[in-house]
């Protein structure tokens, strides 16, 4: 079946009155969570993730790509209003937009961020629907050893990645391995590291670790280490563009978006580099960039914001054809998927085409309902920014245990999940990256079963990674992936020096 029907057949299930009603709510949600400074996507999926018991999946995927999209929406109106970046590619936006709203041209700065996000996410949709297909059919040929090396690219990239520290991002990534070790063991049916606890013998709850380190660690460090902050909000103006705002916006557009994508298809991409690369190319080819840095270039809004919303995009590709999260809210989606027995990867396409197809269609729908959101509602969302933290973060907390309880009414669960919870304010305080975790919760079991099977068909060889074409390949860029950030930090060194 061509690539048309099959994507009308996903608009055709994601159009249904149950999937559009999932759609917006996500939007919606995620629309305020990007508002609400301190707040992510990744905490918003982990603490809405025990909803995956009771709601169908293809709804619930649907409703947490609302989230997923609708936070990187309004995680630019903190950044303009307050200068207080939500995500880490909304700090982009802030440079400019902030100081655009210091200035009175608050409204222009949203618009261009709006449409912009529009733009790019449909772009990136498209490219997505175009590419994902087409990887996934390469990627069926893939045998054990291939598997485990691209599993191994992912822990290496996205550990040494995640974080400011490539040691941290290991030691986070071994706890996850640890913590996906726990259970029975999948070819023995031996009980491993469970202490005689009858819970854990299915081993740990992907939903309850994610939950402990992204909602409730983030409320305890927010509770026990930020003080009262009070936040100076810019006054809102009219939100439209004028002629010369649209001639100077949908370049950088353009741009930003072609930028953003392939950052978004890579392992450990994310959306920092092409956000800094495209304010760096606005910067550099603007005619007249005396606004920058100074009364706010609209430019420098638009062209970080599209790039931004296009990587982020991308990062289904790897998701969905590879099973390779490569940001923390990818992470929990990837867990979102298991907790149905669905499993990412290269016969996902093949074996879940009709979930596929209208997740999809989804983005398409909820990129149109995000724009009408975020355009003509403003003005409620930045209410939003009114909301007492103290209740804020003490709902989050209650919602959490509430969800976490309601799996299997385990007192045993509330227990693990609030020592998870101190173990993620650890590592926080000691900036310590969490994706690794779930990454290594996730994927340790599976790329475990396949070195297995990698070492059986080589008869207990371990040369049989060396013996594929394609083992060969991923193994050269992990190597790659670890050396080449050395090589051009200590090049770098010695150029300022010399």
């Amino acid at each position: 079946m061509d690539l048309f029907n099959l994507l009308m057949q996903g608009f055709a299930t994601a159009a249904t009155p149950i999937n559009l009603m999932w759609c917006f709510i996500g939007c919606a949600i995620g629309t305020a969570i990007g508002v609400l400074p301190g707040i992510g996507p990744a905490t918003a999926v982990a603490m809405l993730l025990p909803i995956t018991a009771q709601v169908e999946p293809t709804a619930s995927l649907i409703f947490f790509s609302g989230i997923y999209y609708g936070a990187m929406y309004g995680g630019s109106t903190t950044s303009i209003l307050l200068n207080t970046p939500g995500e880490a590619g909304s700090m982009v936006t802030a440079m400019e937009g902030n100081k655009m709203a210091k200035s009175g041209r608050a409204g222009a700065a949203l618009a261009t961020s709006a449409i912009g996000s529009f733009v790019a996410g449909t772009i990136a949709t498209v490219l997505v629907t175009i590419a994902a297909p087409f990887i996934a059919d390469k990627a069926v040929a893939l045998g054990p050893p291939e598997y485990f090396c691209l599993m191994l690219l992912a822990f290496v990239t996205v550990s040494a990645v995640l974080g400011k520290s490539t040691l941290r991002g290991m030691l986070a990534l071994f706890i996850g391995l640890a913590l996906g070790s726990i259970g029975m063991d999948q070819i023995s049916g031996q009980a491993r590291f469970t202490g005689g606890v009858l819970e854990l013998m299915d081993g740990l709850e992907i939903v309850l670790v994610a939950v402990g380190l992204f909602a409730v660690s983030e409320a305890l460090h927010v509770v026990i280490f930020e003080g009262r902050v009070i936040d100076t909000q810019n006054p809102i103006s009219k939100v439209h563009m004028t002629k010369s705002d649209w001639k100077r916006s949908w370049p950088a557009w353009i741009r930003g978006t072609f930028i953003g994508f392939p950052f978004g298809t890579i392992p450990a991409g994310g959306s920092e580099i092409p956000t800094f690369l495209s304010y760096a190319t606005e910067r550099k080819i603007a005619k007249d960039n005396t606004e920058f840095g100074t009364t706010g270039a609209i430019e420098g809004v638009a062209g970080p914001e599209a790039a931004n919303n296009s990587a982020i995009t991308a990062t289904l590709i790897p998701l969905l054809t590879l099973g390779i999260p490569t940001s923390n809210t990818a992470a929990v989606m990837l867990g979102a998927f298991q907790n149905y027995g669905l499993q990412p990867g290269p016969q996902f396409f093949t074996s879940s085409s009709a979930l596929v197809w209208a997740l999809i269609a989804s983005l398409y729908i909820g990129n149109v309902m995000l724009l009408v959101l975020n355009l003509p509602l403003i003005g409620i969302w930045v209410k939003l920014l009114k909301v007492p933290k103290n209740y804020l973060y003490a709902g989050i907390l209650i919602f959490a245990t509430v969800g976490v309880y309601g799996m299997r009414q385990s007192a045993f669960d509330l227990v693990l999940l609030y020592a998870i919870s101190i173990l993620g304010l650890i590592m926080r305080r000691f900036d310590i990256p969490a994706a690794p975790v779930i990454i290594g919760l996730i994927l340790g079991p599976l790329a475990e079963a396949q070195l297995r099977n990698a070492i059986s068909i080589g008869e207990g060889h371990w040369t049989v990674f060396l013996q594929r074409p394609a083992s060969v390949a991923i193994l050269s860029v992990v190597v790659l992936v670890l050396i080449l950030p050395r090589i051009l930090k200590s090049r770098q060194k010695k150029i300022a020096q010399g």
